[in-house]
């Protein structure tokens, strides 16, 4: 496997996690539909869901796998394409991964905001330094 192939193993580890995520999102919201006894057509919208389920840890973690990880996506398929991949950023690709891991699982679980914080602003550096290197590499390539 080249490292231009390998550079997308990153995103599909993330991808998995995103799908892990929704169905701990769909498991809790069942749960407290069937326990509640809410109605879909009352939680239909973002404000309503705010106000009926109590635990949303798991939808705010899937909206937030859906945000700076976008920028993720797309740049590993950069990466891919322009044949531009390095062992450093494949090593940046494989740690936001663990990053944005440690994230969910801090998310999902206990919520401390101030290590899930810390991790969000480490995992955000190093997918700017990964943009960073890229834009270096593509700049100078012939």
């Amino acid at each position: 496997m080249t490292l231009d192939t390998a550079i997308l193993l990153p995103p599909i580890a993330l991808a998995f996690l995103t799908g892990f995520v929704a169905m701990r999102m769909l498991s809790t919201r069942i749960h407290e539909m069937r326990t509640h006894r809410i109605h879909p057509n009352h939680v239909a919208l973002s404000s309503q869901a705010a106000e009926k389920f109590q635990d949303t840890r798991a939808a705010d973690n899937f909206r937030n796998l859906f945000e700076t990880p976008v920028l993720f996506y797309a740049l590993c398929g950069f990466l891919a394409i322009t044949k531009l991949t390095t062992l450093l950023l494949l090593a940046c690709a494989w740690g936001y991964v663990f990053l944005r891991a440690c994230h969910s699982a801090i998310h999902l679980t206990n919520n401390k905001v101030i290590r899930r914080f810390q991790l969000f602003v480490a995992s955000t550096i190093v997918l700017y330094v990964m943009w960073g290197i890229f834009a270096v590499r593509l700049l100078t390539s012939g």
